[in-house]
């Protein structure tokens, strides 16, 4: 933040959109070049807490597996993968803004839904890769729990991989991603170790629920939503000289119109966060619900219990962190409202009854 302020109002800002200017790169290659800089001066401004949140904080709690030279080596790959990202993007922004000046809003909506559905076919089998190996289970025990699980759901399953998630952290966990013939399910080496093949069905089945009902869809929707109330404040925003004048900016660099406006909207987005994670909160408790169906109220719990023992999960948050930083229940939480509705309802004998 100090940083970001500091650049802002020290005119340093405006000095890079002079210089931009005075080049001869296009509007567009202008933009997509402040923009990949942003991205990357701020990822490399985040690495010293990722380094002491690595080799300190986790080392603490024997968490931490990964060396110095992996930590630069994920560095130097996740710094140019934003930098390309981020530079690609802004340049088909800056693009559609050229071409519809007056609805290019909606474009953005358009880009950010092709964007969203691109990554989840292009990240397991591009970018995942380039971090941890994953290893095909096509036979064996553990193919054959999860392929008990998925037909207890009535689910069809074609791609598991095991990824060597233990090479940077003991944590464990497991994921979906794609969609129709792309759909894989990945699971963390330490997730198999440290868990009962009741425990891993359980959870599994709590992830085929998000499948089931429709979650990841209503999900992409709410940020298909979000995005589009941003961009269009943003649309607003470049459309007026106040903006550009308050930093000295010259109109004609809407690409900085659109930096300062998506500054401005980022704490609004920020504080919104309780709004998105109700609904995700939601539907996480519908999909304990579901895994509790699947696999067994116990199995469940067991899962979540150990999920939340491995990870040192906290498990009583401050009520006003949870709000804006949690998207999952705490595990006692979970755990709780499992028993709960798995109690049988309490009956008073007829004999206790006072009469009339």
């Amino acid at each position: 933040m100090l940083v970001v302020l500091g650049t802002l109002y020290s005119g340093l800002f405006t000095d890079i959109v002079t210089a931009l200017q005075a080049t001869t790169l296009s509007p567009l290659a202008q933009g997509a070049v402040l923009f990949a800089g942003a991205f990357a001066a701020l990822t490399l401004i985040q690495k010293p807490f990722d380094a002491y949140a690595t080799f300190v904080v986790e080392e603490l709690f024997d968490f931490n597996q990964q060396t110095p030279a992996l930590f630069v080596r994920d560095t130097v790959v996740s710094l140019l993968l934003t930098t390309a990202i981020a530079g690609g993007l802004s340049a088909a922004l800056l693009s559609i803004i050229q071409s519809f000046p007056n609805l290019w809003a909606l474009g953005g909506i358009a880009l950010f839904v092709a964007f969203m559905l691109v990554f989840q076919i292009v990240y397991p089998r591009i970018i995942a890769p380039l971090f941890n190996d994953f290893d095909p289970i096509d036979s064996g025990d553990l193919r054959e729990a999860v392929d008990d699980v998925f037909d207890r759901a009535g689910f069809e399953l074609s791609q598991l991989y095991e990824m060597d998630a233990s090479r940077r952290s003991s944590k464990s966990n497991a994921y979906f991603i794609g969609f129709g013939r792309t759909k894989r399910v990945v699971l963390f080496d330490t997730l198999v170790e440290q868990m009962t093949r009741e425990e891993l069905q359980a959870v599994l089945a709590h992830e085929l629920a998000h499948w089931q009902k429709k979650h990841v869809w209503k999900l992409m929707a709410a940020s298909i939503l979000q995005i589009g109330i941003v961009l269009a404040i943003a649309q607003y925003l470049t459309s007026t000289e106040w903006l550009y004048a308050m930093f000295n900016v010259p109109t004609t660099a809407t690409y900085a119109g659109l930096a300062l406006a998506l500054l401005w909207l980022y704490p609004l987005m920020q504080l919104l966060s309780p709004l998105t994670n109700k609904i995700s909160l939601r539907f996480e408790r519908e999909a304990d619900d579901f895994g509790a169906t699947i696999a067994g109220v116990d199995a469940m719990v067991s899962s979540l219990q150990t999920l939340g023992g491995e990870n040192l999960s906290n498990p009583f948050p401050h009520p006003l962190y949870e709000t804006f930083h949690y998207d999952h229940p705490p595990i006692p939480e979970r755990i709780r409202r499992l028993e709960d509705s798995n109690s049988p309802p309490s009956s008073q004998d007829d004999e206790d009854a006072t009469p009339v």
